[in-house]
């Protein structure tokens, strides 16, 4: 693990080619929890934890341990292997509007033009900066919490498409012969 000139974490691992892959990873949030037994209190940790490539694949996760290294080490691993593609723009942005809604959390991106920046709140910032995208408008609508809002934003560049394979569709749609 080795860290960057701003402080963030940055790792290399061997994908299934072979080849090395650079993630960093950004803790959103770390929170701690309780649980009552007959001996008084005992205490866990939770960390949202963002991992990227800032090229296109991001993972979230959330890691739960009695230890905050623990969870933040879980989370990392968790997010690593549940990382999806994001499909960008040439100039850094998504290709289209696009919302999404996960329990009382509604998060709204839509598409900027060149310069504009991640116009984000914390968690929607986290996991769009280490996906790669450079210029976004988004909203969060309702609740702000945080595993919410983050669950919401993977949703929303889940439902994303990429418009050339959108492109190739419709050509193949036209192509095919009609029913009627």
């Amino acid at each position: 693990m080795q860290f960057d000139g701003r402080g963030r974490r940055q790792a290399s691992f061997l994908d299934a080619d072979g080849e090395r892959q650079r993630f960093e990873d950004r803790v959103v949030r770390i929170k701690r929890v309780s649980k009552v037994v007959r001996g008084g209190r005992r205490f866990g940790f939770n960390a949202i934890v963002v991992v990227g490539d800032r090229n296109g694949r991001v993972g979230v996760s959330v890691g739960r341990a009695r230890e905050v290294a623990d969870a933040i080490q879980k989370g990392q691993e968790r997010a690593r292997r549940g990382m999806f593609d994001v499909p960008l723009t040439e100039d850094g942005s998504i290709p289209h509007y696009v919302e999404a809604r996960f329990r009382a959390s509604k998060v709204i991106l839509r598409p900027a033009g060149s310069g504009t920046g991640v116009i984000a709140g914390g968690a929607v910032r986290a996991v769009l900066e280490l996906a790669g995208v450079r210029n976004v408008l988004t909203k969060i609508i309702g609740s702000s919490n945080a595993i919410n809002v983050v669950q919401a934003t993977v949703e929303a560049l889940q439902a994303l498409s990429d418009p050339s394979e959108q492109r190739a569709l419709r050509l193949a749609q036209i192509d095919s012969p009609g029913d009627g």
